[in-house]
């Protein structure tokens, strides 16, 4: 049984919604998931995971939330070695712009990226169902 650390910060509650929905689909996949508050993790931590699910809305002009979600990123995504990866957040404005600089940011870390997922404001029916969906890789 795999153990998936889904990683998030939320403002609003849309990207711990989305952090819910990605610990449902490990546990439908039959893997165990630890749903975690940024503020709670470090890259200490990496070595009692199997895989990881991040979590982060887009902030600002369209980047990472910068004083607890950037610092933790940074601290670990030279860490992940070949453990799965998967992103997830959702956005209130633009296109989606921030997914698209994280996603180049964790390849020029040499991260193993799955799947990612973004939601425009709180997540609807398909947005919740492509979380589950990157759950159940991350289990897999």
């Amino acid at each position: 049984m795999k153990k998936v650390a889904v990683v998030y910060w939320s403002g609003t509650g849309n990207t711990q919604a989305m952090a819910d929905a990605v610990s449902d689909g490990v546990r439908a996949a039959g893997g165990e998931a630890e749903t975690i508050d940024v503020s709670a993790f470090s890259a200490s931590e990496i070595g009692k995971y199997d895989a990881f699910a991040f979590g982060c809305p887009a902030m600002g002009a369209e980047n990472l939330e910068e004083s607890e979600f950037q610092p933790m990123w940074d601290a670990v995504k030279g860490t992940l070695g070949t453990k799965p990866v998967g992103l997830f957040g959702s956005y209130g404005w633009g296109s989606g712009e921030w997914m698209e600089q994280w996603k180049g940011d964790a390849a020029a870390s040499g991260i193993q990226l799955v799947h990612t997922v973004i939601a425009n404001e709180a997540p609807g029916e398909d947005a919740v169902n492509e979380c589950q969906d990157l759950g159940r890789a991350l289990a897999g």
